[in-house]
C-alpha cells in the first residue's frame, strides 16, 4: 500500500503543517550478525510446552523469517517468526545458543 493508504499510525487529522505521518510497516535495514545483541530465554508456552524464545533482532521480517527457519531446520523442530521474536519448540536452547554463535550474533542467555 503507498503513503497515502490506511498505514498512518495513532493519527487521523493534524493542523501542524510541518507534521509528518508515521506509517507502519517501515521496517529496519537489517543489522549484521555481530552488531545483533539477540537475548535467549525459555519459557513455557500453550499447554505447558516449553519453547525458545528469541528477542531484539532489530532488522526486516524477511531477515527474521529466514534466520527462524534455519534455526528450525537446524535444531528439527517447528516455531514461528513474528513481530520481532523467534519462537522454537522444545527445551533446545544450547542448539540455538551454539548455531547462533557459529553465526556470529552477539547473544545473551536471559533466565534459568
Amino acid at each position: 500500500m503507498d503513503k497515502k493508504g490506511k498505514n498512518k499510525k495513532g493519527v487521523m487529522y493534524s493542523t501542524n503543517p510541518d507534521f509528518e505521518y508515521e506509517y507502519e510497516n517501515e521496517e529496519m535495514e537489517t543489522l549484521p550478525n555481530k552488531e545483533q545483541h539477540l537475548k535467549v530465554c525459555i519459557d513455557k508456552h500453550r499447554a505447558g510446552k516449553i519453547a525458545v524464545i528469541i528477542k531484539d533482532f532489530i532488522g526486516t521480517t524477511d531477515d527474521l523469517k529466514d534466520l527462524g527457519k534455519r534455526l528450525k531446520s537446524k535444531c528439527g523442530v517447528g516455531g514461528s517468526a513474528k513481530n520481532g521474536e523467534i519462537i522454537i519448540q522444545g527445551n533446545v536452547r544450547d542448539k540455538v545458543l551454539e548455531l547462533l554463535k557459529k553465526e556470529g550474533f552477539n547473544y545473551k542467555r536471559v533466565g534459568g
